[in-house]
């Protein structure tokens, strides 16, 4: 499709030129109008014009590919919804008359998974209603979403030992993109943690750090983490795009957002709120 487009543009942009070459020249050797602003004014015209149907050809054909692309998603969405919502009742149900402690965990991993999937369901939403910007600020209790958020995760990483120090903390922001922020911060500390199982977390004074106790960085690599698709580890899962997201969203909602680190002692994230 797009390699059609960028062909038919560059045509068309030929032909454009040749036709203003043309029309120059017949206005200036075959007419001979001798006053140049009229002749400029003639150019004007012809530029603008042909400038809009350059753009409508350039436009049109991406407007619809992504509106297509929209509606699909949008409609994925719904028909992820009762799926999600059967298999979660399914298991409330099941658990009810499951004695059994192998059946049990058994469950308990069906259950993670759904908790995962609702998880991605809830982050389409939340990226289809970016789009469109629908998305608006609440009072978020800061410390509960934290605590919340190290539950889900500490189910899917149950070898992880969390350490946290959080206050009670209002603020007003984005719930969804801030809680992708935080799995992203959490999910980067666990897997640059190597061999020490340990993420401590701190909520103090409008401030939250979270601390792995892992490889760490140097200064030449932390100039660079933010770079989409930069990972400090080569060996490590994943694309290197969610620091790039992190610092996106905190630059919008404006939060400041700090690194510490270290080579062999680990890496320090530090999030600063503004006031209510």
């Amino acid at each position: 499709m797009f390699r059609n487009l960028r062909i038919n543009i560059f045509i068309y942009y030929a032909l454009t030129v040749i036709s203003l070459m043309a029309v120059l020249y017949y206005f200036t050797a075959v007419v001979e109008i001798e006053n140049i602003f009229l002749l400029l004014l003639i150019l004007l015209v012809l530029i603008a014009f042909t400038g809009v149907i350059i753009a409508k050809l350039s436009i049109d054909p991406l407007f619809e590919h992504v509106t297509n692309l929209q509606n699909l998603s949008t409609e994925t969405l719904h028909e992820l919804n009762l799926p999600i919502s059967t298999i979660k009742t399914n298991i409330h149900m099941l658990k009810k008359n499951l004695t059994s402690e192998k059946d049990l965990k058994r469950i308990s991993r069906i259950e993670s998974a759904c908790d995962m999937l609702e998880q991605r369901y809830n982050e389409l939403d939340y990226m289809i209603k970016l789009q469109s910007s629908n998305i608006k600020h609440e009072t978020i209790n800061l410390d509960e979403l934290i605590q919340s958020r190290v539950e889900f995760l500490n189910r899917i990483y149950p070898h992880i030992e969390f350490s946290l120090e959080i206050t009670p903390t209002q603020i007003s922001n984005d719930k969804v993109g801030l809680s992708k922020v935080i799995d992203n911060l959490i999910d980067n500390a666990v897997k640059y943690s190597q061999n020490i199982h340990k993420i401590s977390i701190e909520l103090q004074n409008q401030t939250l750090s979270i601390q792995d106790y892992g490889c760490g960085m140097d200064e030449v690599e932390l100039l660079k983490i933010f770079d989409r698709y930069y990972q400090s580890n080569e060996n490590m899962h994943g694309f290197g795009i969610g620091l790039s997201m992190v610092k996106r969203f905190c630059d919008a909602n404006e939060i400041l957002l700090n690194f510490k680190s270290k080579p062999n002692l680990g890496t320090t994230v530090i999030l600063k709120f503004k006031e209510n």
